[in-house]
């Protein structure tokens, strides 16, 4: 933790209602607002002034809600694509690569944007409180949460479906303040957030919060500030892979406050967002131009996560219709939804590690076909400025290049479980 860092000035404000209020340490939402809304932060400096590379993510601090810095984190790194942008006919094809890609100056050591989360939402939250975090997490989330709280001695508690394990690899073993509970293999997703929601039925736990804890969003959005900065203005279009849409709402109040910064341009860019098919229940209800979720029969919706490659996309309960989430960030910048499939994620990953020369992972690669489709259809016009958000990538190099090691659960608990036994044996992995 760096407690020379000055802590960043901010506000709070209601989507639904417009309230400004302070923020008071953890809050995920307006208790006063009588719909359910997000939150966003309204920061003091209006205009962002970029630090420096080696401030790693924190170079974006001036739009973070975060009160110190922990050390080892990564910025996304944007640069103009030659090889993908020449296949695919685009003038200006820009690539906000997150992994590792030392060549590139990638350097996040969990290979995905997840990091972005993690650091600042550990820059915001109070490690010396006395109460565990939680994270619930098909993967990604729960590899990068897991690094930086073991690497900054910050008390964690994971919440992962048994059959998403091989996603826990590190590059050294854990800090034993890094705890992690499984639901039984056939689970999915949302049985690990019902872990975790159980375990913070406890007072030693408190939720990280996902798409309501602002930190998470704003540490997303610096994909775009990272394209914005790097290319001199807004993108026109976005493209990128959602499980619960977190990042493509992220990228839209990032590009609010590049609007009213007033240097990068005062236009809305167009967000373009993909999910792997069979899973695709926010392309479901956008297409049938519905705010709320459509039905979607639980046993259906585990067969189909289990058959995407993407996995990390399976979420039930994404932010979608709440005031502020998916479904307003869509509607406000004349956004579009795609569906792939496995065999062209697997096709276009295979193109893009061919062109641009590094290995990506499945959602990422979600995202490159579909920027294929909306060429290949004339969605996109060939001289706009796109950005292309790789969510994760560098993987093989990563590992091939470290010895790996994997975390192991403390407890697999059936999705029979009851609120009493969890929390009983939660409480006794922290004693």
């Amino acid at each position: 933790m760096n407690k020379e860092f000055e802590a960043t000035q901010y506000k709070l404000v209601c989507v639904a209602t417009g309230r400004e209020f302070d923020d008071e340490g953890w809050v995920l939402d307006d208790r006063q607002s009588k719909s359910p809304s997000l939150v966003r932060a309204q920061y003091a400096k209006k205009q962002l002034t970029v630090g420096g590379d080696e401030m790693g993510l924190y170079k974006f601090a001036d739009w973070l809600p975060v009160n110190h810095t922990l050390k080892g984190s990564a910025a996304p790194v944007t640069y103009k694509s030659e090889g993908l942008a020449k296949v695919l006919g685009l003038e200006n094809l820009y690539i906000t690569f997150n992994g590792y890609w030392p060549e590139k100056g990638a350097g996040m050591k969990t290979c995905s944007f997840k990091e972005t989360e993690a650091y600042s939402v550990c820059g915001r939250f109070d490690a010396e409180c006395g109460q565990v975090l939680v994270v619930a997490s098909a993967g990604n989330t729960a590899r990068a949460f897991a690094k930086v709280c073991s690497d900054n001695n910050i008390p964690l508690l994971l919440c992962v479906p048994e059959d998403c394990l091989s996603a826990l690899w590190f590059d050294a073993p854990l800090n034993d303040c890094v705890k992690l509970i499984c639901s039984e293999h056939g689970s999915d997703y949302f049985d690990a957030i019902r872990l975790s929601n159980m375990a913070t039925k406890s007072k030693r736990f408190v939720a990280e919060g996902g798409a309501k804890n602002v930190a998470r969003r704003d540490g997303m959005g610096t994909t775009m500030l990272s394209a914005a900065t790097t290319i001199g203005r807004i993108p026109d279009y976005y493209f990128q892979a959602v499980g619960s849409g977190t990042g493509a709402i992220a990228a839209w109040e990032m590009n609010l406050r590049l609007i009213e910064d007033g240097r990068f341009g005062d236009h809305k860019c167009k967000l373009m967002v993909s999910q792997n098919a069979p899973f695709v229940p926010m392309y479901d209800a956008w297409r049938a131009d519905s705010r709320h979720m459509l039905p979607y029969e639980e046993s259906k919706a585990r067969r189909d996560a289990g058959i995407i490659d993407a996995k990390v996309l399976s979420n039930r309960r994404p932010p979608y219709g709440i005031i502020g989430g998916l479904y307003d960030a869509m509607k406000d910048t004349d956004g579009e939804m795609f569906v792939v499939t496995n065999p062209n994620l697997r096709k276009a990953a295979r193109l893009f590690e061919e062109v641009e020369g590094i290995d990506i992972h499945p959602a990422a690669a979600v995202a490159v076909a579909s920027l294929q489709k909306a060429v290949a259809e004339g969605r996109v016009e060939r001289d706009k400025v796109v950005m292309l958000n790789i969510t994760g990538g560098g993987e093989r190099k990563f590992k091939a290049d470290h010895e790996i090691f994997y975390l192991k659960p403390s407890v697999v608990f059936p999705v029979t479980a009851t609120d009493g036994e969890v929390i009983e044996k939660v409480e006794a992995l922290f004693e």
